[in-house]
């Protein structure tokens, strides 16, 4: 990756092949999004931009019991924004829309982006992880978007994605009335589509990233980018870019190699 990423401060990056694995890492504040993180995820994102590879989003995770930390350490992908410095934006700072700018980038990444979420995913964490493509957690997940208690709103994505997500009554309960998820709830819902213990949460997120990699990534690109098009600009949207899909040579080898399997 761009030597960029020896400098960052609130996020630790390993790089794949064909995956990118970004974990928040303010665990003293709880992962709090402060304005770093979000410098530093803009330039992750420029990153992936011009190298289109699958994004994992996660935190802090969670220690087994050890002869330093005799009582471990429970997981947390992000508490929501830096409350010290929300507390001081004004309405400039509101209008400049800078969590969700962010979140937005994220959510039109080249490649799916996959959200491996354990502990505390509140406000503008959970927002983050709404703007993936993919959600995966744990029993200890707790998601939900307390904004209103602090005089305000979830600004960031959560009024509109969430009701599409959930359904506008779950998306009211969790925006008017401080309702928080558990992972279970999130689980029944459709907010993650797999729960797994938190040892088992990385396998699992690679292993969704796996079966994402399997694919042709150029019609993986071109889907996401079909599906999430507006709803007037289908079918025409969906047939130009079959169009392009049937002349590609991925098409051609995967399907000779489909029909060579059959035949044997």
């Amino acid at each position: 990756m761009d030597s960029t990423v020896e400098h960052f401060g609130t996020l630790q990056v390993a790089e794949g092949d064909d995956r990118l694995w970004v974990r928040l890492n303010r665990p003293e504040v709880r992962n709090a999004i402060d304005q770093k993180m979000v410098d530093e995820l803009h330039a992750v994102c420029a990153y992936l931009e011009r190298n289109p590879k699958i994004l994992i989003l996660a935190g802090t995770a969670s220690q087994a019991p050890s002869d330093e930390h005799p009582k471990g350490s429970k997981g947390i992908f992000a508490s929501g924004a830096d409350i010290s410095q929300l507390r001081e934006r004004r309405r400039e700072d509101a209008l400049a829309g800078i969590n969700s700018g962010i979140f937005d980038r994220i959510s039109k990444l080249p490649m799916p982006v996959i959200a491996a979420l354990d502990g505390f995913a509140l406000g503008g964490g959970a927002e983050l992880a709404y703007a993936a493509d993919f959600r995966i957690g744990t029993p200890e997940l707790r998601m939900g978007n307390p904004e209103t208690n602090l005089g305000i709103m979830a600004a960031a994505g959560a009024t509109w994605r969430l009701k599409e997500l959930v359904g506008e009554p779950l998306a009211k309960e969790i925006l008017m009335a401080g309702k928080v998820l558990t992972g279970e709830q999130c689980l029944a819902a459709g907010l993650v589509t797999e729960l797994h213990p938190a040892t088992e949460l990385v396998p699992a997120a690679n292993a969704l990233a796996d079966r994402i990699a399997a694919q042709d990534p150029l019609a993986v690109r071109i889907t996401k980018s079909v599906f999430h098009a507006p709803r007037e600009v289908h079918p025409v949207i969906d047939t130009l870019a079959q169009g392009m899909l049937f002349e590609s040579q991925a098409k051609f080898d995967r399907m000779q190699a489909f029909l060579d399997r059959k035949k044997n």
